[in-house]
């Protein structure tokens, strides 16, 4: 039986395992999760058992915008419907109830997020990548 809470820290080992079957997420570093969960505002962890098997992520001003993020389910526990009970909690999660949008990137699960009645016409992002651009000089330290 799948059990699904709601907590920002998580064994990072598992974490980076989970993180190491989505393609987008690989490499990440146990320092870099450990800084990006005390960021983190709400964090959805499926379990079976002891095995960490699900998660999904959430930055938020808790009123306006909610972003989620790091979606992602264990290769041998997917076609459960993890993926859909984790985007639920998150979406009927008490503290996220005033939330009017919730915004998610993905470049390969648009049937999956559009069948849980998210929207491609509200497409208006554009990303800034700090690998590909030349450095920035702070104005307040020339």
């Amino acid at each position: 039986m799948i059990i699904y809470t709601d907590q920002n820290h998580a064994d990072i080992p598992r974490l980076l395992a989970l993180f190491e079957q989505a393609p987008w997420a690989r490499g990440r570093t146990a320092d870099d999760i450990e800084h990006m969960l005390f960021h983190t505002d709400l964090m959805v962890l499926a379990w079976d058992d002891d095995s960490l098997v699900g998660c999904g992520r959430v930055l938020t001003d808790y009123v306006y915008r909610a972003s989620i993020w790091d979606v992602i389910v264990d290769q041998t526990y997917r076609g459960q419907d993890i993926g859909t009970k984790i985007i639920n909690h998150i979406l009927t999660h008490p503290s996220l109830k005033r939330v009017e949008l919730f915004w998610l990137c993905t470049r390969d699960k648009q049937n999956f997020y559009e069948a849980l009645g998210f929207s491609t016409k509200e497409q208006t992002g554009m990303v800034w990548d700090r690998n590909k651009q030349p450095p920035i000089s702070d104005p307040a330290n020339p």
